[in-house]
């Protein structure tokens, strides 16, 4: 079995992996929803709209369930402290996602103009609201979140719902909101044709111009005026978690201080905005394909630069920092983390190969002709 350090290394990395999956995959079909009542002007438009990631959607969930699994099971602390401190956010999120598998199964069977208006801004909710959310959470993780640990280790949390929505977490939730809108607008450019590609390349330049903006506005916000934590005390990395047992202190630019210790990572940042570059001009061009894994990897730069720059931070506390929850102090076992490795070696691959395989089955162009003669079928 690995040694305990490098399990929770390890992880670390797999749970950042599944949010990046979560954010790809579940992503485009989020942000194809969100963008449903505006690139579809018509009835029929609006079926093709939903038709690209019809088939596709509720399979798409698996990242975002097997990811709330792996944190409930690889970082039971965190799990406990954030769903709890968060828990109307979470209610909002879960709330939002109710449209889903309702407005896709339920909009189409009746022709009435009123009812599919009413699950088309059901799906944009289900697709805009979530995204959202996860942005205005990982702010709060940049500033600290209020609560702190008895000597049983039993988490107490003293925020408010509406001190949530302070303004750099609002910030952090247009990154979010805007990146998600732009890699469904990549993808509904990918399988659309017509009025409707020309739409979603418009939604695409418009959102991808506001994810620069906000993310490199959040950068130096973060720099400017956000100080970040430090550990000062000595960490066994292979101890047993005790999330009491340090010393954390907070100083300004230390969520920068990762970048100057490791050069390599500020490729992360820098993959966030050639990204959205790349995938632009490739999609203008007609190389959607190939702008949808531009848009993936600008993904993976946006999400990359938060985990780094927190890093060994998971779960900051604005009023204990010494409570603050880290990869080395807030994770299971190792038997258990051993287990977990092993099953996600076991199932990820399955997951993936799958994926990949319905993808290529049900891909090709959505059109009108084919909503029409699928009538009673489609979604």
């Amino acid at each position: 079995m690995l040694d305990y350090t490098t399990l929770k290394l390890i992880w670390w990395l797999l749970v950042g992996v599944l949010l990046v999956g979560f954010a790809i995959m579940d992503g485009h079909d989020m942000g194809v929803g969100t963008l449903l009542p505006f690139v579809g002007r018509t009835d029929t438009e609006r079926r093709v709209v939903i038709n690209t990631v019809g088939p596709h959607w509720d399979g798409n969930q698996v990242w975002f369930i097997t990811g709330g699994g792996a944190i409930f099971a690889a970082w039971p602390l965190v799990y406990a402290t954030a769903f709890s401190g968060f828990y109307w956010a979470m209610l909002a999120v879960l709330w939002a996602l109710f449209f889903r598998p309702v407005g896709f199964d339920y909009r189409s069977k009746i022709d009435h103009p009123r009812w599919r208006q009413t699950w088309d801004w059901g799906l944009f909710v289900g697709g805009a609201v979530p995204p959202l959310i996860f942005g205005v959470a990982f702010g709060n993780l940049f500033q600290g979140v209020p609560f702190t640990f008895d000597t049983q280790l039993v988490s107490t949390y003293s925020g408010r719902f509406v001190d949530l929505l302070n303004p750099f977490a609002l910030l952090c939730g247009v990154v979010a909101s805007a990146m998600i809108t732009f890699h469904g607008a990549i993808y509904l450019a990918h399988r659309t044709q017509g009025e409707i590609q020309w739409r979603a390349l418009r939604a695409a330049g418009f959102a991808g111009g506001l994810m620069l903006l906000a993310f490199a506005g959040a950068g130096l916000w973060l720099w400017s005026g956000v100080p970040g934590y430090v550990i000062r005390s000595a960490i066994d990395t292979a101890a047993l978690p005790d999330p009491l047992a340090k010393t954390v202190v907070r100083e300004a630019g230390a969520w920068f201080a990762n970048y100057q210790r490791y050069p390599a990572t500020v490729a992360l940042p820098a993959l966030g905005f050639v990204g959205v570059v790349a995938a632009q001009a490739l999609a203008r061009s007609g190389r959607t394909m190939a702008a949808f894994w531009a848009s993936s990897t600008a993904i993976v730069g946006v999400i990359g630069t938060a985990g780094a720059a927190l890093f060994p931070f998971i779960l900051p506390s604005s009023i204990d920092p010494d409570a603050s929850l880290t990869v080395w102090d807030s994770v299971s076992s190792q038997r258990t983390l051993g287990i977990m490795l092993w099953a996600t070696v076991i199932f990820m691959p399955i997951i993936v190969v799958y994926t990949a395989w319905a993808y290529r089955v049900m891909g090709g162009k959505v059109t009108a002709a084919y909503v029409r003669e699928n009538e009673h079928s489609a979604y």
